[in-house]
């Protein structure tokens, strides 16, 4: 390679719009020497919180590579709701279709994470579960992006509806099936690209519903990098990640997803959407936190020339 796409970034006037569905959580990171087996208890080094949910993680990431991202999503009407809607406007992310809904409470993530990175997560999902359905305001937004991006930790019937209201404008849809579960084909069928891990592949291979031709599969490899394979049989792209000292894993996919997203907001090719997703993932997981660990674009930039430039 002679250069890097990332050093032409799009004027603030030509920036992308991204559009995520998804979750917003307030996590709770308890720090120990090793993971506890069931049952036992171990004692831990540590606790902090931090803005985290798998929407909110991955806005943040594609704001913070540049794209205009607004994040649909729901919080309660309690302190930690107006922490995390804070948070993301500090980050740059759009929060004018997030609602606040009294007598809720905002959803809470408990994450233990290891010495090697590792890490354990039990989501409570609180608020998250009440979004539904889409609003006139929703709809707009989504029909106006360039990407929109969705996760399961909020009803699959708005997922399903944010994906079939993006396929009607003709804007493509990314889906980062996590946590794993079976999908209605209803949503299969609005989806452009699956984005999965290696235990979210497999469960999709066990899935009743199977993938409509014409839908691209993006399985994240960890430190082996990631492969699309490509729609309607195309040779599949795989890409090596960058070497990394992991600290923390936790909301490395997301990083991933919500670069993966802006790149391809920016009709990047493929490849080159990967290896800058990679390179954003391979700087998160050298810092603790999920949101907070989102590298900046010129960060990526530095850690993808460091790479991709001498192969």
């Amino acid at each position: 390679m002679t250069g890097s796409p990332l050093l032409n970034a799009p004027s603030p006037g030509d920036r992308p719009r991204v559009v995520v569905v998804g979750s917003a959580n307030l996590d709770l990171f308890a720090e120990t020497p090793r993971l506890p087996r069931p049952g036992e208890t171990v004692l831990g080094t540590s606790v902090r919180r931090a803005p985290g949910g798998k929407g909110l993680n991955q806005a943040v990431a594609a704001a913070a590579f540049g794209a205009r991202t607004t994040l649909i999503a729901a919080v309660g009407e309690d302190a930690p709701g107006s922490e995390l809607l804070g948070a993301l406007r500090e980050s740059g992310v759009d929060t004018g279709r997030c609602r606040t809904l009294p007598g809720e409470t905002t959803g809470t993530a408990v994450i233990t994470v290891d010495e090697e990175g590792a890490n354990h997560i039990v989501v409570v999902p609180g608020a998250n579960s009440s979004l539904t359905p889409l609003t006139g305001a929703d709809r707009e937004a989504i029909a106006q992006a360039d990407v929109v991006l969705c996760q399961l930790e909020i009803p699959v019937e708005t997922v399903a509806e944010a994906a079939a209201e993006a396929r009607r404008h003709g804007v493509p849809v990314l889906l980062n099936v996590s946590p794993a579960r079976d999908l209605p084909p209803e949503l299969l069928d609005s989806v452009s690209v699956l984005i999965v891990n290696e235990h979210e592949a497999e469960h999709l291979r066990r899935g009743r519903a199977g993938i409509p031709p014409g839908t691209a599969v993006l399985t994240t490899l960890g430190p082996d990098g990631a492969e699309l394979a490509g729609a309607d049989g195309e040779t599949p792209v795989r890409v090596a990640a960058p070497p990394a000292e992991p600290v923390d894993t936790t909301g490395a996919g997301d990083t991933f997803a919500g670069t993966f997203a802006a790149a391809t907001a920016e009709r990047l090719p493929p490849a080159e959407a990967l290896r800058i997703a990679c390179a954003a993932a391979s700087v998160s997981v050298e810092r603790p936190g999920a949101s907070a660990s989102v590298p900046a674009r010129g960060e990526t930039d530095q850690r993808y020339r460091a790479f991709y430039r001498r192969r």
